[in-house]
């Protein structure tokens, strides 16, 4: 039976039911975050909000738009739980890459509320497997919600630019040092390590920045875990 012919009746026990006729497309943006193990699901009646935090100074957000699924119906103002990410990476990629041109998985979600498992129901070519994964008590998140007239220097970049720019760090190094200035050398990257200090300059009309907002010198150094995740 296919997905899409489940009557709505039965999905009248869940706070939270969504159908996708791809699970590849959230697969793809969870694989985005997916830096640690464990993530928080933030769900409202715009879509999900899926949380990844790492030392509590590392957080990654990826927003999947209500709009995005063929069905999504939650009963609650928010549902909120914390859940494995690598397991429910691992359930959305069960049938692995299709042998059949043009086959999809499709998806059904479904969430009772607190303290019970999120179900994962997935059908390809007629195949069915579901999935229960165990929910936890989500953590506190960090708010980095910034009032916008507190902002002293704001750069926005390509992300692919970037990565490439961090590919030629040190990569041993505990430090990781991001300096911003309205004057020369406005933009710098610099790691210090056992081979000595490695700095990558870029100018504000460089091909990586795309928006350069800068008042003042400003020179932050991330530390340890937050360094070696965002050189990784």
């Amino acid at each position: 039976m296919s997905l899409s012919t489940q009557e709505s009746d039965e999905n009248a026990q869940y706070v939270l039911y969504a159908r996708l006729d791809n699970a590849k497309t959230m697969a793809n943006i969870l694989k985005a975050v997916h830096f640690k193990d464990t993530a928080i699901i933030f769900a409202s009646e715009n879509g999900l909000k899926v949380t990844v935090e790492d030392c509590k100074c590392v957080q990654a957000n990826a927003f999947l738009q209500s709009s995005l699924f063929q069905e999504f119906v939650i009963k609650e103002e928010q549902v909120t739980f914390k859940i494995n990410l690598t397991v429910l990476l691992e359930c959305l990629n069960i049938f692995g890459a299709s042998s059949i041109p043009g086959a999809t998985t499709a998806l059904k979600m479904c969430h009772e509320g607190y303290g019970t498992p999120l179900t994962l129901l997935l059908e390809e070519n007629g195949v069915l497997t579901d999935c229960s994964l165990k929910t936890l008590e989500p953590d506190e998140t960090l708010d980095f919600n910034f009032l916008s007239t507190n902002v002293v220097n704001k750069i926005i970049t390509k992300s692919e630019c970037l990565k490439a720019a961090f590919s030629e760090l040190d990569l041993s190094s505990d430090i990781l040092e991001i300096l911003m200035s309205p004057d020369e050398p406005y933009f710098r990257l610099s790691t210090f390590g056992n081979a000595g200090s490695i700095h990558s300059e870029f100018p504000k009309e460089s091909d990586l920045v795309e928006s350069f907002q800068c008042n003042k010198t400003q020179a932050n150094r991330l530390l340890h875990c937050t360094s070696s995740n965002i050189l990784n």
